[in-house]
């Protein structure tokens, strides 16, 4: 993956689907249609409970939408909103931070593989995803993001060495998340298998896949590429906190 073909990206982005698309606001999509039973909050903001994601959404940003979101945190608390535009909190809030996500589209046909290997991940397995999580750092995953969707796992020796999991899912989309590899078992293809695997279940149901990758992880948006993962548009990531 060259860095001139990341910053080529305005060429890249699918300018016909940016307008008033459910991707460009994902969160509330999710919040308001097939995750609906995850949320709490009204109709200006609504949350996922914090075990589950840290993430939050408002309609639109607006002065009322930004005081709903506040009644729903509390001091300890800090949210995680994606934006089609970057966001100007109110003085109520904190900036914690910004970061650029690229949202990348799957293929639209399924993938032949042949990955006898992989195993659905349940409640007994979430100590040992934790531990992998905490090690490979994919993103946020606490004890309960494995209600979201199906996770898929990759043990060697009782190990846990490698998973990929569907977090964010609205109307016709879900997402392909957490997905990581031991150190000590890199390079031996264990995300490429888990994420087609993931697509070919996903499309089967008749939804599109899709997911978030940092601006920077080349490496990752490489390995997207290849499995067929086309940029739609870039996604601004605002972490905010009650200010003190």
């Amino acid at each position: 993956m060259s860095i001139s073909h990341t910053s080529s990206l305005p060429l890249t982005v699918m300018d016909s689907e940016i307008s008033e698309h459910p991707l460009d606001n994902v969160i509330w999509a999710a919040l308001t249609s097939q995750h609906g039973s995850f949320a709490s909050g009204k109709q200006g903001a609504r949350r996922y409970p914090v075990q589950v994601a840290p993430f939050a959404a408002m309609p639109k940003p607006s002065p009322e939408n930004f005081a709903a979101l506040a009644e729903l945190l509390t001091a300890q608390d800090q949210v995680a909103l994606f934006t089609a535009e970057p966001l100007v909190p109110p003085e109520c809030f904190e900036l914690v931070a910004r970061k650029t996500l690229l949202q990348m589209v799957g293929p639209a046909t399924r993938s032949a593989i042949h990955a006898p290997h992989i195993a659905a991940l349940g409640a007994a397995d979430v100590t040992d995803m934790l531990a992998l999580i905490e090690l490979a750092q994919p993103g946020p995953f606490s004890t309960r993001t494995r209600e979201l969707g199906n996770y898929l796992g990759i043990r060697v020796d009782g190990q846990l060495a490698a998973m990929a999991g569907e977090r964010l899912h609205l109307d016709g989309y879900t997402e392909i998340s957490a997905v990581c590899a031991h150190p000590a078992y890199r390079g031996r293809g264990y995300p490429k298998d888990l994420i087609v695997t993931l697509s070919n279940a996903i499309l089967e149901r008749g939804e599109i896949p899709f997911l978030h990758v940092l601006k920077e992880n080349l490496s990752a948006i490489a390995l997207y590429e290849k499995l067929g993962f086309a940029v739609r548009r870039p996604i601004h990531l605002t972490l905010l906190r009650l200010a003190t």
